[in-house]
């Protein structure tokens, strides 16, 4: 759940940390308190698109963070992620600039969509615009499969794999399906390319040791220079021949004078006999390296060729290789195309009814669970006081199919008597649609198995007996969930578990809007004036105080069932 939330220099918020707990959270406050700055702050820290002139005028950067507890299930899920909780927490910060944002989890920098998949399994935010979600049918099939996704979750995965077998397939038969001279090209094409390869006859490494050789002949005048240069130190007067055989005679005759010597003597006739042995290798180093004009010019040209076909298919012989071999194949194909070609429609065909069989199989999952949602549904809305209503879900074919089936979802509703099912679209009002949404947030909630439900003014369009209701739902609903709720409305103020004022203070010069924690005497004194407006008097005091006691005795009976 959300435990905590910690804001600083963001709009019209100097700084505001506020602690929630479990069960049913409620902030309340004046119109143009800076409610939807709070729950605007949490939306940004989780992903949400940051607009310009976030940070609080007059300071450098503003700041959200916001502290997770998790139990095991959403650790896991957060672990698939590489999210490791610390002591079983998950914190996010998001710090803003005028320049840029920076977001971090565990105080590691992450992005966006890191933080959005993160928060996908921490929190649920539901405000007016998501209500405005119910009128696209297309949203009613995603909120159906997510009440039976353990059913609908491997049909899916297969239907997938089949699609995109079906899809590759097709157009695969559509380039089939060209005109005749397209393809003949494209064969005219594949042979030329294919018989230059093949004439070439290839070598894997060839290119390699030609490119050493031409490099070689390139430098065959400095070998030659070098070697001649080599000789001449060895052979001419006073070269080291010459030099070194005068040593060796002089150490002889020292040798016969002194026996000490002869060490000596062994030495430099080792090194004379070494001199020999480099200077044979050195006439057969030179007797190798010959400038052959003609090899030159064949080896030059030879790897002109190589890397002219290679620069064409990939750059390497692995690649050229490659597309020979993908080359044959299409050849074969191109010259039997109307056989492939029928061959091809064949599995297209085959893989189409696979499919539709598929398809139905995941409708026929889908419509089970449509009953027991519709059912599930019109009770909830009938909790919300939609007394005589009924509630359920229309299935239609569309033309075509995708990773996802042929269904088309509509979510229907008779609210009164009499009137046939319509599309929530035709009928529903904001009041309605905010109670639907509600009805719907509470049937889901065991299965979307998200800890921490946040209802942005989920009262929109509603009092009275209907409020109260509303109020009893989302009690019952925080018994299972964290709610967070912002109202304006005493009914389901006064469920509160824990109750916020959200406040804006102002000077000549300052205005900042501030979260506190009440007290059970502040709970009241709000309450009251919810309830009383300006003038809060001893009746509209006591009002409250009644209010609250019934709630309380209200949230005793709804937990014991």
């Amino acid at each position: 759940m959300l435990e905590g939330l910690h804001v600083k220099n963001l709009i019209i918020i100097d700084e505001a940390e506020v602690s929630f707990g479990e069960g049913l959270n409620i902030l309340t406050g004046e119109t143009g308190a800076g409610k939807s700055v709070i729950i605007g702050s949490i939306n940004l820290a989780l992903g949400a698109k940051a607009g310009k002139n976030l940070v609080r005028a007059g300071k450098d950067s503003g700041f959200v963070e916001l502290v997770f507890s998790v139990n095991e299930d959403t650790k896991k899920k957060l672990e698939n992620l590489d999210i490791i909780p610390e002591e079983g927490l998950v914190v996010i910060t998001r710090k803003f600039t005028a320049e840029r944002s920076v977001s971090k989890i565990n105080g590691e920098t992450v992005t966006l969509s890191k933080v959005r998949e993160a928060a996908s399994l921490l929190l649920d935010i539901h405000g007016q615009t998501e209500n405005q979600t119910l009128l696209l049918p297309k949203n009613h099939l995603e909120i159906l499969d997510r009440y039976c996704k353990e059913e609908v979750k491997p049909l899916i995965s297969k239907l997938k794999e089949l699609v995109c077998e079906y899809r590759e397939k097709e157009n695969e038969l559509l380039e089939y399906s060209a005109d005749e001279a397209s393809l003949s090209r494209e064969l005219d094409f594949l042979k030329y390319e294919c018989s230059e390869i093949k004439k070439a006859k290839l070598v894997k490494g060839e290119e390699e040791e030609l490119d050493k050789k031409v490099r070689k002949y390139a430098a065959s005048s400095k070998i030659v220079s070098l070697v001649e240069e080599a000789r001449k130190n060895l052979s001419d007067s006073d070269g080291a021949d010459d030099s070194i055989g005068n040593i060796v005679r002089a150490m002889s005759r020292l040798s016969d004078v002194d026996e000490g010597a002869e060490e000596l003597l062994n030495q430099i006739s080792e090194i004379e006999s070494l001199l020999n042995d480099f200077e044979r290798s050195l006439s057969d180093y030179a007797d190798e390296n010959v400038f052959d004009e003609a090899d030159f010019m064949q080896s030059e040209a030879r790897l002109d060729k190589i890397r002219g076909i290679f620069a064409k298919h990939g750059g390497s012989y692995e690649s050229t290789q490659s597309f020979f071999d993908i080359s044959l194949k299409q050849i074969e194909k191109l010259e039997h195309s109307s056989e492939y070609k029928g061959k091809l429609s064949t599995e297209v065909e085959k893989l189409k009814k696979l499919i539709l069989a598929e398809c139905d199989k995941l409708t026929e999952v889908r419509k089970k669970a449509a009953l027991e949602l519709g059912k599930k549904v019109k009770q909830a809305l009938i909790d919300l006081n939609f007394l005589q209503v009924d509630f359920g879900l229309e299935f239609n074919k569309t033309k075509d199919f995708t990773s996802k089936g042929n269904d088309e979802v509509v979510f229907k509703i008779s609210a009164n008597p009499g009137e046939p099912m319509r599309s929530i679209s035709e009928i529903a009002s904001g009041g309605e649609l905010s109670r639907i949404m509600l009805a719907i947030k509470s049937v889901m909630a065991d299965t979307d198995e998200i800890p921490t439900l946040i209802f942005d003014e989920v009262d929109t369009g509603i009092s009275g007996r209907t409020a109260q209701m509303v109020a009893e739902k989302m009690a019952l609903l925080s018994g299972k969930r964290q709610l967070i709720a912002i109202t304006h409305l005493a009914q389901i103020a006064a469920m509160a578990d824990n109750h916020y004022l959200i406040e804006k203070k102002a000077d000549e010069t300052h205005t900042a809007t501030d979260i506190r924690r009440l007290d059970e005497n502040e709970e009241v004194e709000e309450l009251a004036r919810i309830l009383g407006g300006v003038a809060i008097t001893e009746n509209v005091i006591n009002s409250a105080k009644e209010m609250k006691n019934l709630a309380t005795g209200t949230k005793i009976g709804l937990k014991q069932g």
